[in-house]
Protein backbone atom coordinates (compact mmCIF):
# COMPACT_ATOMS: atom_id res chain seq x y z
CA UNK A 1 0.00 0.00 0.00
CA UNK A 2 2.85 2.15 0.47
CA UNK A 3 4.74 1.19 -2.60
CA UNK A 4 1.42 2.44 -4.45
CA UNK A 5 0.99 5.62 -2.66
CA UNK A 6 4.78 6.49 -3.05
CA UNK A 7 3.76 5.61 -7.13
CA UNK A 8 1.12 7.73 -7.35
CA UNK A 9 2.99 10.57 -5.88
CA UNK A 10 5.10 10.29 -8.14
CA UNK A 11 3.27 9.90 -11.24
CA UNK A 12 1.14 13.19 -9.67
CA UNK A 13 4.60 15.08 -9.70
CA UNK A 14 5.71 13.81 -13.30
CA UNK A 15 2.25 15.06 -14.29
CA UNK A 16 2.48 18.26 -12.91
CA UNK A 17 6.33 19.23 -13.97
CA UNK A 18 5.28 18.26 -17.74
CA UNK A 19 2.61 20.64 -17.31
CA UNK A 20 5.15 23.20 -15.87
CA UNK A 21 7.30 22.13 -19.22
CA UNK A 22 4.63 22.60 -21.41
CA UNK A 23 3.39 26.04 -20.14
CA UNK A 24 7.20 27.37 -19.88
CA UNK A 25 9.48 25.18 -21.79
CA UNK A 26 13.10 24.86 -20.38
CA UNK A 27 15.80 27.15 -21.36
CA UNK A 28 19.84 27.42 -21.59
CA UNK A 29 20.61 28.89 -18.20
CA UNK A 30 23.31 31.36 -20.13
CA UNK A 31 22.50 31.64 -23.84
CA UNK A 32 18.63 30.71 -23.08
CA UNK A 33 17.84 28.38 -26.21
CA UNK A 34 14.89 26.20 -25.69
CA UNK A 35 16.09 22.66 -24.55
CA UNK A 36 14.51 20.09 -26.03
CA UNK A 37 15.89 17.23 -24.46
CA UNK A 38 17.38 18.83 -21.13
CA UNK A 39 19.78 17.02 -18.52
CA UNK A 40 18.04 15.60 -15.44
CA UNK A 41 20.99 18.12 -12.85
CA UNK A 42 21.44 21.35 -15.19
CA UNK A 43 20.12 23.19 -18.22
CA UNK A 44 22.54 23.84 -19.78
CA UNK A 45 22.15 23.22 -24.01
CA UNK A 46 24.92 21.32 -25.84
CA UNK A 47 26.92 24.30 -27.28
CA UNK A 48 27.27 25.78 -23.61
CA UNK A 49 28.71 22.58 -22.26
CA UNK A 50 31.24 22.69 -25.36
CA UNK A 51 32.45 26.38 -24.68
CA UNK A 52 32.31 26.13 -20.84
CA UNK A 53 34.02 22.57 -20.01
CA UNK A 54 36.33 21.16 -22.17
CA UNK A 55 37.03 17.68 -21.70
CA UNK A 56 40.37 17.73 -20.69
CA UNK A 57 41.78 20.86 -18.98
CA UNK A 58 45.87 21.38 -18.34
CA UNK A 59 46.83 23.00 -15.56
CA UNK A 60 49.05 23.49 -13.45
CA UNK A 61 48.53 21.11 -10.39
CA UNK A 62 49.82 23.58 -7.60
CA UNK A 63 48.43 26.64 -8.71
CA UNK A 64 45.84 25.77 -11.65
CA UNK A 65 47.20 28.09 -13.89
CA UNK A 66 47.18 26.98 -18.00
CA UNK A 67 50.16 25.71 -19.19
CA UNK A 68 51.76 23.24 -21.50
CA UNK A 69 51.67 19.60 -21.10
CA UNK A 70 55.56 19.56 -20.96
CA UNK A 71 55.10 22.05 -18.10
CA UNK A 72 56.40 21.00 -14.58
CA UNK A 73 55.48 22.21 -11.17
CA UNK A 74 58.92 24.30 -10.64
CA UNK A 75 58.52 25.58 -14.42
CA UNK A 76 55.28 27.45 -13.72
CA UNK A 77 55.41 31.06 -14.06
CA UNK A 78 52.63 31.91 -12.10
CA UNK A 79 53.48 30.27 -8.58
CA UNK A 80 57.39 30.10 -9.15
CA UNK A 81 58.22 31.22 -5.83
CA UNK A 82 55.08 32.51 -4.57
CA UNK A 83 53.84 30.92 -1.38
CA UNK A 84 50.55 29.71 -1.95
CA UNK A 85 49.06 27.72 1.16
CA UNK A 86 46.55 25.36 -0.64
CA UNK A 87 47.77 22.62 -2.08
CA UNK A 88 46.14 21.96 -5.51
CA UNK A 89 43.45 23.77 -8.03
CA UNK A 90 40.74 22.00 -10.13
CA UNK A 91 39.41 24.59 -12.77
CA UNK A 92 36.40 24.10 -15.11
CA UNK A 93 37.94 26.26 -17.31
CA UNK A 94 40.38 29.17 -18.53
CA UNK A 95 38.36 32.39 -17.57
CA UNK A 96 37.77 34.16 -20.77
CA UNK A 97 35.30 34.73 -23.28
CA UNK A 98 32.01 32.77 -22.48
CA UNK A 99 33.12 31.53 -19.34
CA UNK A 100 34.11 34.80 -17.81
CA UNK A 101 30.50 35.85 -18.86
CA UNK A 102 28.99 33.14 -17.05
CA UNK A 103 31.33 34.25 -13.78
CA UNK A 104 30.15 37.32 -14.32
CA UNK A 105 26.84 36.31 -14.52
CA UNK A 106 26.70 34.22 -11.28
CA UNK A 107 27.34 37.18 -9.01
CA UNK A 108 23.34 38.57 -9.94
CA UNK A 109 20.92 37.10 -7.38
CA UNK A 110 18.90 36.38 -10.20
CA UNK A 111 20.93 34.00 -12.22
CA UNK A 112 21.25 31.50 -9.40
CA UNK A 113 19.91 28.94 -11.99
CA UNK A 114 23.46 29.29 -14.01
CA UNK A 115 25.53 28.88 -10.82
CA UNK A 116 23.73 25.90 -10.23
CA UNK A 117 24.93 24.63 -13.69
CA UNK A 118 28.28 25.25 -13.18
CA UNK A 119 28.72 23.44 -10.56
CA UNK A 120 27.35 20.64 -11.87
CA UNK A 121 29.52 21.47 -15.09
CA UNK A 122 32.16 21.14 -12.89
CA UNK A 123 31.66 18.15 -11.25
CA UNK A 124 30.79 16.44 -14.68
CA UNK A 125 33.99 17.73 -16.71
CA UNK A 126 36.62 17.15 -13.65
CA UNK A 127 34.75 14.50 -11.58
CA UNK A 128 37.96 12.44 -11.33
CA UNK A 129 40.20 15.45 -10.49
CA UNK A 130 37.67 15.86 -7.68
CA UNK A 131 37.57 12.41 -6.56
CA UNK A 132 41.23 12.56 -6.46
CA UNK A 133 41.12 15.28 -3.47
CA UNK A 134 39.12 13.00 -1.31
CA UNK A 135 37.81 15.39 0.92
CA UNK A 136 35.75 14.89 3.75
CA UNK A 137 34.40 18.38 3.76
CA UNK A 138 33.53 21.37 1.70
CA UNK A 139 33.54 24.89 2.21
CA UNK A 140 32.62 27.79 0.38
CA UNK A 141 34.81 30.93 0.62
CA UNK A 142 32.79 33.02 2.62
CA UNK A 143 31.13 37.31 1.91
CA UNK A 144 31.75 39.48 4.22
CA UNK A 145 27.80 39.97 5.70
CA UNK A 146 27.33 43.24 4.32
CA UNK A 147 28.35 42.77 0.80
CA UNK A 148 26.20 39.04 0.81
CA UNK A 149 23.17 41.28 2.05
CA UNK A 150 23.65 43.25 -0.69
CA UNK A 151 24.35 41.16 -3.52
CA UNK A 152 21.47 38.96 -1.98
CA UNK A 153 23.60 35.29 -2.14
CA UNK A 154 26.82 33.78 -2.14
CA UNK A 155 27.33 31.88 -5.26
CA UNK A 156 30.16 29.76 -4.11
CA UNK A 157 27.73 28.30 -2.04
CA UNK A 158 25.81 27.27 -4.59
CA UNK A 159 28.76 26.07 -6.19
CA UNK A 160 29.54 24.42 -2.77
CA UNK A 161 25.99 22.54 -2.51
CA UNK A 162 26.50 21.01 -6.33
CA UNK A 163 29.96 19.86 -5.50
CA UNK A 164 28.63 18.44 -2.37
CA UNK A 165 25.77 16.30 -3.60
CA UNK A 166 28.18 14.79 -6.16
CA UNK A 167 30.49 13.86 -3.92
CA UNK A 168 28.62 13.00 -1.14
CA UNK A 169 30.16 14.58 1.30
CA UNK A 170 28.89 17.81 3.78
CA UNK A 171 29.30 21.30 3.60
CA UNK A 172 30.91 22.70 6.45
CA UNK A 173 28.46 26.01 6.65
CA UNK A 174 29.47 28.99 8.47
CA UNK A 175 32.71 27.75 9.78
CA UNK A 176 35.24 29.76 7.52
CA UNK A 177 33.62 33.06 8.05
CA UNK A 178 35.18 36.75 6.89
CA UNK A 179 36.13 38.94 9.75
CA UNK A 180 36.30 42.18 8.04
CA UNK A 181 35.16 43.43 4.81
CA UNK A 182 38.15 43.63 2.25
CA UNK A 183 38.76 46.04 -0.35
CA UNK A 184 37.35 44.75 -4.04
CA UNK A 185 40.88 43.30 -5.69
CA UNK A 186 39.75 44.62 -9.17
CA UNK A 187 43.03 47.35 -10.31
CA UNK A 188 44.76 45.61 -7.09
CA UNK A 189 48.16 44.30 -7.99
CA UNK A 190 49.32 40.43 -6.47
CA UNK A 191 51.24 41.99 -3.59
CA UNK A 192 48.22 44.67 -3.30
CA UNK A 193 45.38 41.11 -3.40
CA UNK A 194 47.85 39.39 -0.79
CA UNK A 195 48.02 42.38 1.89
CA UNK A 196 44.74 43.12 1.24
CA UNK A 197 43.18 39.96 2.23
CA UNK A 198 45.92 39.44 4.96
CA UNK A 199 43.70 38.29 8.32
CA UNK A 200 40.29 38.67 6.95
CA UNK A 201 39.08 34.96 7.85
CA UNK A 202 38.29 33.33 11.01
CA UNK A 203 37.16 29.80 12.00
CA UNK A 204 34.76 29.89 14.29
CA UNK A 205 35.10 25.90 15.26
CA UNK A 206 38.12 24.44 14.66
CA UNK A 207 37.18 20.87 15.60
CA UNK A 208 34.68 20.88 12.80
CA UNK A 209 37.74 20.84 10.36
CA UNK A 210 40.81 19.35 12.55
CA UNK A 211 42.65 16.89 10.46
CA UNK A 212 39.96 16.81 7.62
CA UNK A 213 40.94 17.21 3.54
CA UNK A 214 39.33 20.67 2.74
CA UNK A 215 37.87 21.25 -0.12
CA UNK A 216 37.74 25.55 -1.01
CA UNK A 217 35.23 26.44 -3.48
CA UNK A 218 34.83 29.61 -5.00
CA UNK A 219 33.74 30.94 -8.54
CA UNK A 220 37.71 32.41 -9.81
CA UNK A 221 40.67 31.93 -9.04
CA UNK A 222 43.28 34.99 -10.05
CA UNK A 223 46.24 35.45 -8.50
CA UNK A 224 45.53 32.31 -5.48
CA UNK A 225 45.56 35.59 -2.85
CA UNK A 226 41.91 34.64 -1.58
CA UNK A 227 41.99 31.36 -1.26
CA UNK A 228 45.60 30.94 -0.31
CA UNK A 229 44.59 32.86 2.79
CA UNK A 230 41.51 31.49 3.36
CA UNK A 231 43.32 27.48 2.97
CA UNK A 232 45.83 29.35 5.60
CA UNK A 233 43.26 30.26 8.19
CA UNK A 234 41.83 26.49 7.46
CA UNK A 235 45.29 24.86 7.73
CA UNK A 236 46.20 26.73 10.85
CA UNK A 237 42.62 25.55 12.15
CA UNK A 238 43.84 22.14 11.90
CA UNK A 239 42.93 20.97 8.66
CA UNK A 240 45.24 18.68 7.18
CA UNK A 241 44.84 19.73 3.26
CA UNK A 242 43.03 22.14 1.35
CA UNK A 243 42.18 21.45 -2.10
CA UNK A 244 40.56 24.39 -3.97
CA UNK A 245 37.23 24.16 -6.69
CA UNK A 246 37.04 26.74 -8.86
CA UNK A 247 34.69 27.46 -12.36
CA UNK A 248 37.34 29.50 -13.94
CA UNK A 249 41.13 30.02 -13.53
CA UNK A 250 42.25 33.70 -14.85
Amino acid sequence: MIGLLRDLQNGVRALRRAGFDLLFPPRCAFCHVELIDPPPDFDLCPDCEIRFGPEEWIGCPRCGAPRNADYSIDDCPSCQNLQLWFDSVVALGNYHAELRDAVLKMKRPWHDPLSVAMGWLLWKRRRAELARVQADAIVPVPMYWRRRLKRGKNHSETLARCLAKSLGVPVCWNVLTRRRNTQLHSGLSRAQRFRNVRGAFQVKRPERVRDMRILLVDDVLTTGATCSEAAKTLKRAGAATVAVAVVARA
